[in-house]
């Protein structure tokens, strides 16, 4: 492989993560002096988070922003013309970065908001089924988690159908794939309140 190309996919998948660990929970709160989302609900600075801390407008505002961090490190490696392995490589570092935030001690978000803005690049089918699924388990369990993981569970399998029924490209299975793990790693203790039943619901200080 070219070296150049090579260094330029290091650097790419490397400023994806950064773009992915901007903290804008964080920025949002200290903008509008709100408290900390990080000294609320469950320490994260995720939308669901932000929500409790400074409502929903500014969880909106949040989200919004947390999403386009996939987005924009997708587009990135496109507009760069690097390939789309490395667009995969940088639409997961940027889902990593915003779990493992450098700038928060490694800390951050669960990364649905980004792993979403990132298949509105590779895969809008994909996109569309995440948040479809996402809105009604939400609206039926009222579980942000609950509905986070499976949105990402199906929208990944919706993804990799359609990579192999129309003949995109192979690598980008592992978007498919990875997404959705990196999400599913990120709800782990999510996953076990869930399943001791002491899961905090949507809506619930």
């Amino acid at each position: 492989m070219d070296p150049i190309a090579v260094v330029r996919a290091v650097a790419i998948v490397v400023v994806a993560y950064l773009i992915g660990g901007i903290p804008w929970g964080v920025i949002v709160a200290r903008l509008t002096g709100g408290p900390d989302p990080r000294t609320i609900g469950s320490g994260r600075t995720g939308g669901a988070n932000v929500m409790r801390a400074l409502g929903p407008r500014l969880a909106l505002l949040s989200g919004i922003l947390d999403m386009l961090k996939g987005t924009v490190a997708v587009l990135l490696a496109r507009a760069l013309g690097a390939g789309v392995e490395v667009e995969v490589l940088a639409g997961l570092a940027s889902i990593v970065g915003h779990s493992r935030s450098p700038f928060l001690g490694l800390s951050g978000g669960r990364g649905v908001a980004p792993a979403f803005g990132a298949a509105l690049v590779l895969s809008p089918p994909a996109a569309a089924a995440t948040l479809a699924v996402f809105v009604a388990v939400l609206a039926i369990w009222r579980y942000t988690s609950l509905a986070s993981l499976t949105g990402a569970a199906v929208g990944g399998a919706v993804f990799a159908v359609q990579i192999v029924v129309t003949g995109m490209p192979l690598p980008l299975l592992g978007y498919a794939i990875g997404a959705p793990v990196l999400v599913w790693l990120f709800h782990l203790d999510n996953i076990g309140r869930l399943m001791r039943g002491e899961e905090r619901k949507f809506g619930t200080k």
